[in-house]
This record gives structure tokens, sequence and C-alpha cells, in this order.
């Protein structure tokens, strides 16, 4: 049982702003001690909360790197999740975050956010941060470099050496020792096992997300499914399909019809819209 503390945040019921409710937490249902839970608001997809478990579930997310708050609830009667998107501005207030906690969420959110839509990288040559426009080409030129050298200057995104050999090219450059560590680390990484999960012990421990190839692992807890920190697809550890075919055959806890997809060969590119 969960045990309140006198520091837990709490509402003040004279808010009319917001949507008081009589029932459980949904995100964390198991009463106190004493039986008192405290005063439950409700959220714009209709599920109810407390400030803590709001806060403690918000909180979780970003840690993870997501910075997209949905709302992980089972819709009534089901065991699908509700997933709504809960917008900042209404998580920070039924939260009722503190002064420190709204600098840390802020920072982080603008943080993530520009992550998953630029991607970049220090020039070897000049230092300066470059954005990589096509994903598919390692060749990479940097405006700085080529203004200074009055002549192209192009490195390699992937080992970061100035660029050897014909492009573009997307698996590698012609210098010593350009590889692709994320590959080989899917190639080679240990086995994992997901307690539950029936049936599911023997599933590579580091997956890249089919969407846009972030690499990614499984905590081992909760179902099989997981929600990339980058684009916020959600899709299945297990058989590598996004979550609403994979749950076509199967459910969140029960192995997937097609069993554990083998070790990935390659990285999918992210083809932003």
């Amino acid at each position: 049982m969960t045990t309140r503390s006198e520091n837990e945040k709490e509402y003040d019921p004279r808010d009319t702003t917001l949507r008081f409710v009589n029932r459980p937490d949904d995100l964390d249902p198991l009463p106190s001690e004493d039986g008192d839970q405290g005063l439950c608001a409700e959220m714009s997809c209709g599920h109810a909360v407390r400030p803590e478990s709001l806060t403690a579930w918000c909180r979780s997310l970003l840690d993870q790197g997501q910075y997209k708050f949905k709302c992980p609830a089972l819709k009534p009667g089901t065991t699908q999740r509700c997933n709504a998107d809960w917008p900042y501005q209404e998580m920070r207030r039924l939260a009722v975050l503190t002064a420190e906690e709204m600098q840390y969420f802020e920072e982080n959110i603008a943080r993530l956010a520009a992550t998953e839509y630029c991607e970049f990288k220090t020039c070897p040559g000049c230092k300066t941060y470059v954005e990589r426009e096509d994903l598919t080409n390692l060749s990479t030129q940097c405006t700085v470099c080529t203004a200074d050298k009055k002549k192209v200057y192009q490195f390699c995104w992937q080992c970061l050496n100035p660029w050897k050999g014909l492009a573009p090219r997307s698996d590698r450059c012609d210098n010593d020792g350009c590889i692709n560590h994320d590959l080989e680390l899917l190639k080679t990484c240990k086995t994992t096992d997901l307690p539950q999960v029936q049936g599911v012990t023997d599933c590579p421990s580091i997956r890249a997300c089919p969407t846009c190839g972030q690499r990614v692992e499984h905590d081992k807890s909760g179902c099989k499914n997981i929600i990339c920190p980058r684009c916020q697809i959600e899709f299945c550890f297990v058989c590598l399909k996004l979550t609403p075919e994979c749950l076509k055959t199967s459910s969140y806890f029960i192995p997937c019809s097609d069993g554990v997809a083998p070790r990935q060969t390659s990285i999918p590119v992210w083809r932003r819209n």
C-alpha cells in the first residue's frame, strides 16, 4: 500500500478551474494505509489523477527521453491504454508542479524536442555544430570549413574524419575503422527476458526503433511495447511491429504471433514529413 507523506501535493478544493471526482486515481489506484487517497481531479481524457501520481508518471516519461505526455490508464472495460495526449500546460497545472519541477521539465522538453527535429554533430575541423539534412548520406559538408579553406570540406558523419571515397554513401566512408557502432551493438548485444510477458526469455536487449532507427532498451517492467523517445511511435520490442499491427494477433502481455524478431542487420532511416 502507498503511504501519504506530510509533504505530498494536494489540490485546493476551492479551485473552481479543476473538475474534482469522487473515484480512485487511475494512475495509482492503491489506497494509502489510512484509506484516504486524497482529492482526485479529472484530466481532459476523463481519467482521474492526483498531483503526486501525475508528476511521477510524467517525470518517468521525461527521464526515458519522452517529452510528449500520454495517459497510461486503461480504457473502461478493455485492456487498451488510453494514450490520450496531455498538453504540457494541462499536465503542469494538474500535477501542481513546483518552480524547480517546472524548470526541470521545461529545460528537458526543449532539449528533447530539438533532438527530435534536428540531428547535430561537431565538425572535426572547426568544432562548430553541423546539422545533417540528408539522413541517408554520411558525407556531410561543413559550410564554415568550406568558407575558411575556400574549397568544399566534407567529413564522415559516422567516424567524424575528413571524408574519403565516393559520395553519397549510407554505410561507411573509406577511412579505416569507419563502422556503425550502433549496428554492431545490435548484432552483438546480450539477450534479455521480459518477466511480465509470457514466454519471452531470449530477446535481444537492444533494438533500433522500426520508424526512426533510435537505439532503445526495454527496462524489463510492464508490457512488451515501448514508446520511442525520439519519434514517439509505440512498437513491440519483441516482434518489432508497430503496436496496432502487433495487437491484431496478440495482446500487451502475450507473445507475438510471429515470435521474437531476429537481431536487426540494418538501421531504419527516419523519413520525417
